[in-house]
């Protein structure tokens, strides 16, 4: 009878995986990335609770809970406090997936989920600069999705890691020599061959075509200095979604590279009115940075009152969150705000702002600047 009952309750669990809904499925996946880069963390959660209590034999779920908490990182790279969790996160993955590689090891969705978090644990660890950890991830990352580019050649997703490898194995030892040693072990890279890849993702990806787009925005923003480009994917990303400060932000600062404060400070007065409005993933950092950008188009402009007011707020706020020594943000401010009270006639509250600068570290020559105001007041 025991036998008897083992087995039924066997076979129906069978029967119960091969029945699951999979365009439910889909859906339900689809609706929740959205909700994460759409900055809808609470939605999110309960969106992956279903996913994880209807199919709780696919570690679609649980990776992305993980991206929840990965999405608030990014919104706060300052603030390691989430770190542990989302290592643990991805651990859980990677270990519901090694099971079940252990009963098959072709299957597809496994390698792809496993490879994903190995992939975005070696992210986290390269930006907080534990390159030797990054590296091997990298490689393990690699090489899983190749066996699931194998397996299955139709997935577009698994490009998105093709694309993410060959592009940083070539940049980023450029940009870090410290991580040269260690690419020896590892394929060469190719970052044309890895934008390109990550722009057939971004288009014809099922679950990665957002994130494919945001990488091909930022590593045109931050390497290839291409701001169109950059722009292009952008304004995808923001008609999407109009509400992710991440993406605000980088769209804003490619006007800020062409030194085009006035484009720029439309995008940061948004940022800046949804920070007012405590929008969901809009807090100090982003109010801090929109206040400066937003104070140096006045500045620009010459319209000293109103400039002032802006970098005073970006003041407070960057002595609120500079914990281990000043950002550039306060530098630039304090100095800033010497200059406009100079120009405003109030001379001894611009002397305290120069001493004031001369008590922080030298950035850009804003010792030499500081000391020049100090002995002549600053005129335009």
């Amino acid at each position: 009878m025991k036998v008897k009952l083992c087995l039924f309750v066997f076979l129906s669990s069978i029967a119960l995986a091969q029945n699951y809904n999979w365009v439910r499925h889909d859906s339900l996946v689809k609706a929740g990335i959205n909700q994460i880069y759409g900055i809808e963390f609470d939605k999110a959660e309960k969106t992956f609770d279903i996913v994880i209590k209807e199919y709780p034999t696919h570690p679609s779920g649980k990776f992305f809970k993980a991206m929840i908490t990965w999405w608030r990182i990014l919104l706060d790279l300052e603030d390691e406090s989430m770190d542990k969790k989302f290592y643990d996160q991805l651990q859980e993955v990677i270990d519901m997936c090694d099971k079940i590689l252990e009963k098959n090891e072709k299957n597809i969705d496994a390698i792809f989920f496993k490879g994903g978090s190995i992939g975005f644990r070696g992210r986290l660890l390269g930006i907080r600069e534990s390159w030797l950890k990054s590296a091997l991830d990298g490689k393990e990352g690699l090489e899983l999705v190749y066996r699931a580019y194998k397996a299955d050649p139709k997935n577009v997703d698994v490009q998105l890691g093709f694309g993410i490898y060959h592009y940083y194995a070539e940049v980023i030892p450029q940009k870090y020599p410290a991580v040269k040693p260690f690419m020896i072990f590892f394929p060469k890279g190719d970052k044309k061959k890895g934008l390109s890849e990550l722009e057939y993702v971004a288009w014809n990806g099922r679950y990665a075509r957002i994130e494919s787009r945001y990488f091909l925005m930022t590593l045109n923003f931050q390497f290839e200095n291409d701001m169109d480009e950059a722009r292009k994917w952008g304004k995808l990303l923001l008609a999407e979604f109009p509400n992710n400060p991440n993406f605000q932000k980088y769209y804003g600062l490619t006007y800020v590279k062409e030194n085009n404060y006035k484009e720029a400070a439309k995008i940061f007065r948004d940022i800046y009115r949804k920070c007012l409005k405590g929008l969901p993933g809009y807090n100090k950092r982003y109010k801090r940075e929109a206040s400066y950008y937003i104070g140096m188009d006045y500045k620009l402009r010459d319209k000293v009152d109103s400039a002032a007011y802006y970098f005073e707020i970006s003041e407070k706020l960057s002595r609120e969150l500079d914990k281990k020594t000043e950002s550039g943000f306060l530098i630039n401010t304090v100095l800033y705000l010497g200059m406009l009270y100079d120009q405003m006639g109030q001379r001894e509250k611009a002397i305290r702002y120069y001493n004031e600068v001369l008590k922080m570290r030298d950035r850009n020559n804003s010792h030499e600047l500081a000391r020049l105001y100090l002995k002549n007041p600053y005129r335009k």
